[in-house]
């Protein structure tokens, strides 16, 4: 059985409601890049939509582009997921609790990412394994 939150009713609606805002921001987002990535060069020549670029180099840019922006849309999936499950460890009363050692997750880490599941420590060591 994990350990309930050790935060107040009021502070968890804090938390809650900075979380349903970054939701809400990445799904704009995410929602945005895929528009911006799957949209279609015009070309110079009478604007017609084309996906060719007119010189050799902007082939390469193009897919740089398309690859960052992809990349970006990935990493934002995975942010939203994380977002998701931290909303639903505020509904089940675990929020601040970190997954891994059952310790708190200081109020400091959560203010800078309060999506984390982890504390400090655990999400060192997850990242350095």
């Amino acid at each position: 059985m994990a350990k309930k939150t050790h935060f107040k009713k009021s502070e968890t609606r804090v938390y809650k409601e900075q979380l349903l805002f970054l939701r809400a921001r990445l799904r704009g987002d995410v929602s945005t890049m895929a528009d911006a990535a799957l949209k279609k060069t015009r070309s110079e020549a009478g604007g017609e939509l084309s996906s060719m670029p007119i010189h050799m180099a902007d082939v390469g840019s193009d897919n740089f582009e398309q690859e960052f922006t992809l990349s970006l849309m990935e990493s934002g999936e995975e942010t939203l997921e994380q977002i998701e499950a931290a909303l639903e460890r505020i509904e089940d009363g675990a929020y601040g609790i970190c997954v891994e050692c059952v310790g708190r997750i200081p109020k400091a880490r959560l203010n800078a990412i309060p999506h984390t599941p982890h504390c400090v420590k655990c999400a060192s060591q997850l990242q350095s394994g």
